[in-house]
């Protein structure tokens, strides 16, 4: 999978998944059309991180998605990730890049146009910015105007991918701005089949 192929991105929480298998639920996601899958662990100690990283990268290898890990380039790097993404918080993408070189990718967030040049000029892959509708998973999460994310991605020349409360009902709303695709959560994760929500994104985006 390439990243200027990818239309659906999937962000993981293990709650979001309301019980259901997690490994399966991303797996399932994945036959559905997700082409990079993001592993999102926030409280949860190194060596489990770690564990769950190696569990998910064979998934996504065995199904053909790129596999990211969100925040720790220790991880990244540890199991041979394909890419990192770091927030606004995280280390600073000039020194990651340093560190990485160009094996990974790195994805960055960007809330604004000042945001989104750049993290371009630091050397980020693409761009993930929102929160477009809102979102359930991260509390401080501020919403993003239509209009701000229509110029975040007439700014910058990387791939944007909009985040932030999206599912099959608003998705619809995000195709024909010039974006790369959509990231979700609890979108993909909360529904029964996570396969066929991935499908029907696929479909109203497109």
């Amino acid at each position: 999978m390439d990243l200027r192929t990818c239309k659906i991105y999937l962000v993981t929480d293990e709650k979001a998944c309301n019980g259901k298998d997690f490994y399966s639920c991303i797996k399932e996601a994945i036959k559905g059309g997700v082409g990079i899958v993001q592993l999102r662990e926030k409280n949860i100690s190194t060596k489990d991180f770690y564990e769950k990283a190696l569990k998910v990268k064979e998934i996504c290898k065995n199904y053909g998605a790129l596999f990211i890990i969100n925040d720790r380039l220790d991880i990244a790097q540890a199991v041979e990730a394909d890419g990192v993404h770091l927030g606004q918080s995280d280390m600073p993408i000039e020194k990651a890049r340093e560190i990485l070189k160009d094996r990974f990718l790195i994805g960055a967030t960007a809330r604004n146009i000042e945001e989104a040049k750049k993290v371009e000029l630091s050397g980020a892959d693409y761009i993930g910015s929102g929160a477009i509708f809102g979102t359930n998973t991260k509390n401080n999460a501020k919403k993003l105007e239509m209009g701000e994310l229509k110029k975040i991605v007439a700014s910058v020349k990387i791939p944007v991918f909009a985040i932030g409360g999206i599912n099959i009902n608003n998705i619809s709303l995000l195709k024909n701005i010039g974006l790369q695709g959509t990231c979700s959560v609890s979108g993909i994760l909360s529904e029964k089949d996570c396969k066929k929500a991935v499908d029907i994104m696929l479909k109203n985006f497109n």
